[in-house]
């Protein structure tokens, strides 16, 4: 009964061992394909999925992994357990990530976190403890999502933590100073502010591990090659960029629009709508935001030999002379 409830039904029939679980089900090279993977990965149904769910989508991946097929297993039931593994489980170090650091934790809580910020930008406490929350928050994804099996010290995650909450504060607070005489609307662009520059701090600095002993490259059927520093940043790149994105419409849209409205008479009458008018308007915004800005690049990037560390390239080249361009997995 469990796997029926978590697989739900599909075609009966023999199912090959030939399908390739390791790659998602949709063409990565492709921004749709790549988006069509991302809302099933960051859907916040699969918050609901409970400990025993989560173990039998394991057992059933593992299982075909390893050429065992469970009887009646179907091709979407088999899918289905792959989002589900991929939704909860670390795809290089296969650790269990805890609820909050999971992408499809995204919307909800950056729905709380950035709706909140939006609404209370005008007293320096409030932003203080709203920008702190948030920068709390980046830390578990970010070390939830990081690339690569490389441990990482106590001491690195608090200086990364430390580092980005208070680049963040320090830009609001900076910020909120200097907006106090331009018109309303500029003001409620200082949480977007903050957060932008947070996610240069947080993200480099929260994977710091990666820049200093590099991520695991592999060739095109996933053999490891070595590690590199040069992809572990192009991918903290293209993370951040994505972050910064994400957080665009969430926190672009809703502010002008709730300027435009708050100077009408419903929202006067009624200043109790506003709060959760704004979050839902952050809610709506971070449904499509998350997985589209997810998919701006693919999440097994590639990089050409030639840009690799000398002594990388020196030894791909001499073990593998054809292979002109290497993969990794970039993290979210």
């Amino acid at each position: 009964m469990l796997r029926e409830d978590l697989m739900g039904t599909g075609k009966m029939g023999e199912l090959p061992l030939d399908i390739n679980i390791q790659e998602p089900r949709w063409d990565q090279s492709t921004f749709l394909g790549r988006a069509r993977h991302f809302f099933t990965v960051t859907d916040p149904r699969n918050l609901l999925l409970s400990g025993a769910q989560l173990e039998a989508s394991r057992n059933i991946v593992q299982n075909y992994r390893a050429g065992v097929i469970m009887p009646g297993l179907t091709e979407d039931q088999l899918w289905r357990a792959k989002y589900v593994y991929d939704s909860a489980f670390h795809p290089d170090t296969g650790e269990k990530v805890v609820l909050i650091g999971r992408m499809s934790a995204q919307v909800p809580m950056n729905m709380t976190i950035t709706g909140c910020m939006l609404i209370f930008y005008r007293k320096t406490p409030t932003v203080v403890f709203w920008q702190w929350l948030n920068q709390s928050f980046n830390a578990v994804v970010n070390y939830s999502n990081r690339s690569g099996d490389a441990p990482i010290t106590v001491g690195q995650l608090g200086t990364a933590y430390v580092s980005a909450t208070t680049g963040a504060v320090a830009t609001a607070l900076g910020l909120k100073s200097l907006t106090k005489h331009l018109p309303p609307l500029v003001g409620r662009f200082v949480p977007f502010a903050a957060v932008a520059a947070a996610n240069c701090i947080n993200i480099p600095l929260m994977r710091q591990r990666e820049l200093q002993v590099g991520i695991p490259v592999t060739n095109e059927q996933g053999q490891r090659l070595g590690y590199s520093v040069a992809a572990a940043k192009q991918g903290i790149f293209q993370v951040v960029i994505s972050r910064i994105c994400m957080a665009i419409p969430a926190m672009a849209i809703p502010p002008v629009i709730m300027d435009t409205l708050e100077k009408k008479d419903f929202l006067k009458r009624r200043p109790w709508l506003g709060a959760p008018l704004q979050m839902g308007l952050v809610g709506f915004c971070l449904v499509f935001a998350t997985p589209l800005c997810c998919a701006l690049f693919p999440q097994r990037s590639s990089i050409h030999v030639n840009r690799l560390e000398p002594e990388l390239r020196a030894q791909i080249q001499e073990q593998n002379p054809s292979i002109e361009v290497v993969y990794y997995n970039k993290g979210l």
